[in-house]
């Protein structure tokens, strides 16, 4: 078993790609028992976003894994290969300090990246998919992109989804104070956007969500209003701006429903984002003359804004994260000594036992106690330098010299 991961991002696959190998939070612990159960993984974490869908995890067989993947989401493995990158050992450590730091991201430094990941570790905790080899990677994770964003100014003037949404918005809307904004969700992402979008103050804010007490909650912070899924197509009509960003696997707004808006709007423009993978709304929306979408992949050029001084604070990123690598890579190289530090010590415990027990029946016997242990102590030595000396003794002439060397670095030989 080795430390793997596997993934598609931002870089690797458009959008109608991501969304068909993008896991649902709700169905992630399941995913999870079902990737161990399978027998490609001893130990997983599955972090999906918007941008990327990665696996995280100790496996032998690099192909097992992607087949489960590619099975798992009903797909051939063929169809996702073009798209997959696959990083073995000390790559998928580099790679995972890397997302964490924000240096894999869409929009360069960006944080929420982090708050993913950490969501993406607790839930195989949960799980019980988790194992000494993700324990460590993640631990060493989250203490290198801690270090990288306070020693380095990697976020600094970061460009988020939440204000390039804003950024497009203001290109359609002279003034979204006068606009009336609807946000299908109420997760993390409509949240950022709602803080974005709340302090142009805009004529009115609804949220939509399938459960309506969480879309209140957010709505209460507005001053706006909240209502159910169900409820979107007698409302839909009403907004200018929409932005949604749910788990649903199916879209939310489709063509149909569009068009009955426009409609009813007498054919004023709308402007949509979508930031769900998979998507919230069908991509012929897209094709209606009153209507501007977004997808998550059209934002690439807004975030990429104000990058010149992030990326000239990437060099000293990368150092940090070099060392942590090479440190990581150690424990990494030690663990796969652990079998042989163990058969080891099991030798060494069998040799003992049986020596005590011996010790302990010429003490029954009545042996005096000084030479029962003169005696002990004798045999548990001569039993623990046999194979060492039979191997020197019976060494040719080409490997004498390196072992003679070796046993003098593990006995701590001093020779004259």
């Amino acid at each position: 078993m080795r430390l793997l991961t596997i993934g598609i991002n931002h870089e690797t696959a458009p959008v109608n790609i991501r969304e068909q190998v993008a896991f649902n939070a709700d169905g992630m612990e399941a995913a999870l028992h079902a990737a161990v159960s399978s027998g490609a993984v001893k130990e997983a974490a599955i972090l999906s976003t918007c941008n990327r869908t990665e696996i995280y995890c100790n496996a032998a067989d690099q192909d097992a894994v992607i087949n489960w993947f590619a099975h798992y989401h009903q797909l051939d493995s063929q169809t996702i290969a073009p798209y997959i990158y696959a990083l073995p050992h000390v790559e998928a450590a580099r790679h995972a300090f890397r997302v964490a730091s924000g240096l894999d991201s869409m929009v360069l430094g960006e944080t929420q990246i982090l708050g993913q990941m950490r969501l993406a570790v607790k839930t195989a905790e949960q799980a019980g998919t988790m194992g000494i080899v993700l324990h460590k990677l993640f631990q060493h994770t989250f203490a290198v992109a801690k270090e990288v964003r306070t020693a380095t100014e990697i976020g600094a003037n970061s460009v988020s989804m939440a204000a390039a949404s804003v950024r497009l918005a203001e290109r359609i809307f002279p003034s979204i104070a006068e606009q009336n904004v609807l946000f299908i969700g109420a997760g993390e992402m409509i949240e950022l956007c709602a803080a974005h979008f709340g302090a142009r103050h805009p004529k009115h804010i609804m949220v939509a969500n399938r459960t309506v007490k969480r879309a209140q909650l957010l709505a209460e912070r507005y001053q706006g209003s909240a209502i159910s899924l169900q409820e979107l197509p007698e409302h839909l009509s009403r907004y200018d701006i929409v932005v949604t960003s749910t788990a649903s696997q199916l879209p939310i707004l489709g063509k149909g429903m569009v068009e009955r808006a426009l409609k009813a709007r007498r054919h004023r423009p709308m402007f949509m984002v979508d930031l769900a993978v998979p998507r919230d709304i069908e991509v012929e929306v897209g094709e209606l003359a009153d209507v501007f979408l977004y997808s998550v992949d059209d934002l690439g050029a807004i975030v990429k804004q104000g990058m010149e001084n992030r990326m000239a604070q990437v060099g000293d990123a990368e150092a940090i994260i070099d060392v942590s690598v090479r440190q990581f890579s150690h424990w990494l190289d030690t663990r796969e000594l652990v079998p042989t530090i163990r058969s080891l010590r099991d030798q060494a415990e069998r040799v003992r036992r049986h020596e005590v027990e011996r010790a302990m029946k010429l003490l029954a016997k009545g042996e005096s106690p000084e030479q029962v242990l003169e005696t002990l102590s004798h045999s548990l030595t001569n039993k623990f330098l046999h194979h060492p000396t039979h191997a020197l003794n019976h060494a040719d002439n080409s490997e004498r010299q390196a072992l003679v060397a070796m046993l003098s670095r593990l006995y701590a030989l001093h020779q004259e």
